[in-house]
């Protein structure tokens, strides 16, 4: 088990100092083993992309389009009808052959043989809220840290000027809110700091980065007056998370005025780094994120916008188009700029959203697919995974998980691994019992490392 903050600080007397250094910077945990990965970045596709419109061809099914499947017990949500055969077509790419669609073209051409395709993928319940929770959360009912929470925990932040877990959403919030990125019980510090990316403007981007009124040294005088009515304050208290998480903030917002606003000016790069990444709000997101990711951030969330976008249970061979459309460059360019920075290695980037879809159109519209939890695809690039490989599989018409299953807790459990990060001893003692990531469940997926 690793130390608590609070316990920490009292062992080491460093006091309430050490709280400037988000994540204990200054004296950062030790991984459990030597890891493969140092950060994380996750692109959640938030709504659920279909696996059989994607990453997981079904010849089948387009043998069956219109036709009532030849499955018993086919359970879905909402009331289905006939076969629904993807309006994609598929292609293979790279050394490995890797299929994928074609709305999907570009970053198959780029980086097809960067990706590990996990298409054996299975949550627990056909439904937005609690699946979004297990997948960022490890649980889908009750209150629990976050993944990105886990790992700053865990391995602690690179950069005491920036936040250790940035979450990009434009638009405002997906569904449950920051409920997706709290900390939870664990130390306020931890707790992801959101961005509306749809703003260009640093100053709207993230507010009050300047001060008009206050010259730096003025802040600080300001701020240390602060910092030790409240130290005083908490010293006065056996343990007050709210107040400790408060300290760290106030420190934390103070150091990113000197690093934060240069950050997200991405107009500084190269014309032809701006061109690739495309003019579109995706690519400024990932282009934000792989600055972020250069400054020593520990793990960048970025979503495809607020609400749910790809829940699309009508019209859906339009709106996926147009979303994977949104992000087929930009992550063409993403990874391709992590490869040659010499970046992509030492970074695991996941892909996907909290469930897939139904191999069979959803009624009235028929034109559209219904929740699946019972098999969906993630890839993996970087950070240690099996370039160009596909783990796994669904039956034949792509409805369920049939061949090396891979549960959300299995995928959180190897991420944790490839970070260094045994995710048995990662837990941390709230409430009288010990805590981790994936509770009493999970399994590293060796296939997939490489």
């Amino acid at each position: 088990m690793l130390t608590s903050r609070r316990d920490f600080l009292k062992r080491t007397g460093t006091g309430f100092g050490m709280l400037a250094l988000a994540g204990m910077s200054g004296a950062a945990p030790v991984p459990h083993f030597e890891p493969k990965a140092k950060r994380v970045v996750h692109l959640f596709m938030n709504g659920g992309p279909s696996q059989v419109d994607t990453f997981d061809p079904k010849p089948m099914l387009t043998q069956w389009h219109g036709k009532p499947l030849p499955v018993k017990n086919f359970r879905t949500e909402r009331r289905t009808g006939h076969a629904m055969g993807s309006p994609y077509q598929f292609k293979r790419y790279g050394q490995s052959g890797l299929p994928v669609s074609e709305i999907f073209a570009k970053t198959a051409a780029a980086a097809a043989d960067d990706l590990c395709v996990i298409r054996s993928m299975q949550a627990e319940v056909p439904n937005h809220e609690p699946s979004l929770m297990l997948m960022n959360c490890g649980d889908g009912q009750l209150p629990r840290p976050s993944f990105g929470s886990w790992v700053n925990y865990g391995l602690g932040t690179e950069n005491a000027n920036l936040p250790g877990f940035v979450v990009m959403c434009p638009g405002g919030y997906p569904i449950v809110a920051t409920r997706n990125w709290r900390s939870a019980f664990l130390p306020g510090a931890y707790q992801g700091t959101h961005l509306d990316t749809k703003h260009t403007d640093v100053t709207k981007l993230i507010a009050n980065i300047r001060n008009s009124r206050l010259k730096a040294a003025e802040q600080r005088r300001l701020l240390d007056l602060t910092q030790a009515l409240n130290a005083k304050h908490l010293k006065e208290r056996a343990a007050d998370p709210a107040l400790e998480a408060r300290i760290q903030s106030f420190e934390l917002a103070f150091r990113m005025q000197s690093e934060a606003a240069e950050v997200f000016e991405i107009k500084n790069e190269p014309k032809h780094v701006l061109d690739s990444y495309g003019s579109g709000t995706h690519g400024r997101q990932l282009l934000m994120t792989r600055r972020l990711l250069e400054r020593g951030v520990r793990f960048v969330q970025v979503w495809s916008g607020n609400g749910q976008p790809w829940d699309n249970h009508n019209g859906l061979a339009g709106t996926h188009r147009k979303l994977a459309g949104e992000w087929d460059q930009p992550l063409a360019a993403f990874l391709t700029d992590l490869r040659q920075r010499g970046l992509l290695e030492s970074t695991l980037v996941l892909w996907g959203g909290e469930f897939g879809r139904t191999p069979v159109a959803e009624y009235p519209a028929l034109n559209g697919r219904d929740h699946n939890h019972y098999g969906f695809t993630c890839w993996l690039a970087g950070g240690g995974t099996r370039g160009g490989y596909v783990h796994g599989a669904t039956d034949e018409f792509g409805f369920r998980a049939v061949k090396d299953v891979v549960h959300v807790h299995d995928l959180h459990a190897t991420m944790l691994h490839l970070l260094g990060l045994d995710h048995v001893r990662l837990t941390y003692r709230h409430a009288g019992r010990d805590f981790r990531l994936t509770d009493v469940h999970g399994n590293v997926v060796k296939d997939i490392l490489a």
